[in-house]
C-alpha cells in the first residue's frame, strides 16, 4: 500500500456474494439480450482497448483521452482485443475494475455486464476481476500510468477551469510503465522522500521531488505537469527538491499539518497456495484438493477448479464441466477470497485449452 495515506475505507462489498454474479445472473444473460445493449455494438471487432464506466446502472463509454484514469467511487469494464500471435483470430481480455468506494449497485452492474459482454463475444474472452490498489500485472501493463481520483460519476472530471479548480495533491509512485498516480489528502504527512508529488492549485502547480524518488516518477510527474499547463493556458509551475523547501514556502503553507491515521498494510505473508474443486453431485460441492501447492495432476476436465496462489486466483473451467459449475464458479471464487487474508487479489477465469502462460507457470 502507498505510504502516507489516511486509512482506506474498508471495502463494503468483500463479504457479499458479489450481487448479480451468480446463477441468477447467468439465467438472464442471453446472447439476444446482450445484442440489445448499445454499448456493445462494435465491441471487440478490432485490435485495441475499450473502456466503459457504470453510471446509474448504465454502461457508458469512457473517453479515450481519459484511459488510465479511474475514480475510486466507480466501477469500470475494460476490453483489450489483440490478434492471436499464431494466427489471425481476435482474442480478448475482459476486466471489471472495482473502486474502493464503488457502490454495490455499481460493482454489481459491472459484474453483470461483464458476463453479458462475454456472452456477446461468444464466451471467447478471458475474464478478470480487478480491485483498486490490487490490480494484476496484466491490467497495469495497459497504461503508462494509472491515475486514481477521489469521487465518482456525479463529480465529473473533464474540462475543469483552473480558477475554480479544487486543490489536489497527487502522489506519483512506481517504476517504468507501472507508475500510479493517486490523489491524497492535502496534508504534509502524505509526503514521503521516496516518491514525487504534484500540488495542483489551478493556476499554480508545484512538483515536489522526494530526495529518494526515482527518475521514472520524476519524468511521469513532469509529463503530467506539461499536460496540465497545456490545458490551462496561463498556469505556472515550479519544481521543488524536498530538501530545499522551507517551511514558509507556498507549497508547505497550502498543506495541513494535522495528524493522519496510517494506511493499513493488507499484505498477506502467511497464507499458502491452495486448490479447490467445484463439483455438481446433485448439488454443488466445494472441496479443497491441495494445500501448499497447485498440482497440475489434480485438474480434471469434468469439473471447475479454483487455484489460489495468494497473489492471484485462477478459476479453471474444464471442457466437460457441468453448466451449474460454470455459472457459479466466479461467485465461489469471490466468496472464498472474502474469507481469506487476501480478499482483493485479482481473479482470472480461464477455460481448459485456452490457458495463458501465467496460469501454467503457477502450477507444480
Amino acid at each position: 500500500m502507498p505510504t502516507g495515506f489516511v486509512k482506506p475505507k474498508e471495502y463494503d462489498w468483500k463479504d457479499s456474494n458479489l450481487a448479480l454474479f451468480g446463477s441468477d445472473t447467468e439465467k438472464n444473460v442471453k446472447k439476444a439480450s446482450a445484442e440489445t445493449e448499445p454499448a456493445w455494438q462494435g465491441a471487440g471487432q478490432k485490435v485495441g482497448m475499450q473502456i466503459w464506466r457504470i453510471v446509474k446502472f448504465k454502461v457508458t463509454h469512457w473517453p479515450k483521452e481519459e484511459y488510465g484514469k479511474f475514480y475510486n467511487g466507480d466501477s469500470y469494464i475494460l476490453l483489450n482485443t489483440f490478434k492471436d500471435p499464431e494466427g489471425d483470430e481476435l482474442l480478448h481480455d475482459l476486466h471489471f475494475w472495482i473502486g474502493s468506494d464503488s457502490t454495490q449497485d455499481e460493482y454489481g452492474t459491472a459484474a453483470y455486464k461483464t458476463v453479458e459482454l462475454d456472452t456477446f463475444l461468444d464466451d471467447k474472452p478471458v475474464q478478470h476481476r480487478e480491485v483498486m490498489d490490487y490490480e494484476s500485472e496484466l491490467f497495469k501493463s495497459y497504461f503508462q500510468a494509472i491515475t486514481i481520483m477521489e469521487g465518482g460519476a456525479d463529480t465529473g472530471f473533464r474540462h475543469v477551469g483552473p480558477k475554480e479548480y479544487k486543490a489536489r495533491l497527487l502522489h506519483f509512485s512506481g517504476v517504468k510503465k507501472n507508475i500510479q498516480i493517486r490523489e491524497c489528502p492535502l496534508n504534509k504527512h502524505c509526503l514521503n522522500p521516496g516518491d514525487v508529488f504534484i500540488l495542483d492549485l489551478g493556476l499554480q502547480l508545484y512538483q515536489w521531488n522526494g530526495e529518494d524518488c526515482n527518475k521514472d516518477e520524476k519524468f511521469k510527474a513532469m509529463q503530467y505537469l506539461t499536460n496540465l499547463k497545456s490545458e490551462r493556458g496561463k498556469a505556472e509551475s515550479q519544481t521543488l527538491e524536498s530538501r530545499r523547501v522551507t517551511s514558509d514556502h507556498p507549497f508547505n503553507k497550502a498543506l495541513s499539518d494535522e495528524p493522519l491515521e496510517s494506511a493499513k498494510d493488507q499484505t498477506d505473508n502467511t497464507s499458502k497456495p491452495a486448490m479447490f474443486r467445484l463439483q455438481d453431485r446433485g448439488k454443488l460441492h466445494f472441496d479443497q484438493v491441495a494445500n501448499g501447492s497447485l498440482p497440475k495432476s489434480k485438474l480434471q476436465s469434468g469439473d471447475v477448479f479454483l487455484l489460489d496462489n495468494v497473489v492471484e486466483m485462477y478459476v479453471w473451467i474444464g471442457k466437460a464441466a457441468d453448466a451449474s459449475e460454470k455459472k457459479n464458479a466466479f461467485a465461489y471464487a469471490h466468496n472464498y477470497l472474502s474469507k481469506t487474508k487476501h480478499p482483493f487479489i485479482p481473479i482470472t477465469c480461464v477455460s481448459e485449452g485456452r490457458e495463458p502462460k501465467s496460469f501454467s507457470k503457477t502450477l507444480s
